[in-house]
């Protein structure tokens, strides 16, 4: 559902690519069941289920931030490989966003600065703004 708001928009649409996350060479995540995110001036994000998130390599984080067009998001540090050490705040979730955007409740998103995340596949395209 588009959020309008002096000219931003944030759009969802569930889609069935494989969305594979690696950080340091280690696979973390694999989905394919992840949500699309789209968002005025922003890349594409892709919000993964937890089931499908390797969350023992994960910790919680006291890390927080708010997005008036999400809502308040919490974080995960990355835990490190025996090779690497942590990767602080690499993932996000909203856990009870905003009502405009419920599909993302709960899901995992990475930063792609530090993840590797590989997507087979087109993504779908941004549903019409609603008039």
């Amino acid at each position: 559902m588009p959020i309008p708001g002096q000219g931003h928009l944030v759009t969802t649409v569930h889609c069935t690519q494989t969305v594979t996350v690696e950080i340091d060479g280690e696979v973390v995540a694999r989905s394919t069941r992840p949500v699309v995110l789209y968002e005025t001036g922003l890349p594409i994000r892709y919000y993964l289920p937890p089931d499908d998130v390797e969350l023992t390599r994960f910790k919680p984080t006291d890390t927080h931030t708010t997005c008036p067009f999400k809502g308040e998001a919490s974080y995960w540090t990355y835990l490190g490989n025996g090779d690497t050490g942590p990767r602080a705040d690499v993932a996000w979730a909203y856990p009870e966003p905003i009502d405009s955007v419920p599909d993302i409740a709960g899901r995992l998103c990475f930063y792609d600065t530090v993840a590797t995340v590989t997507v087979e596949g087109e993504p779908p395209a941004p549903p019409a703004p609603s008039a």
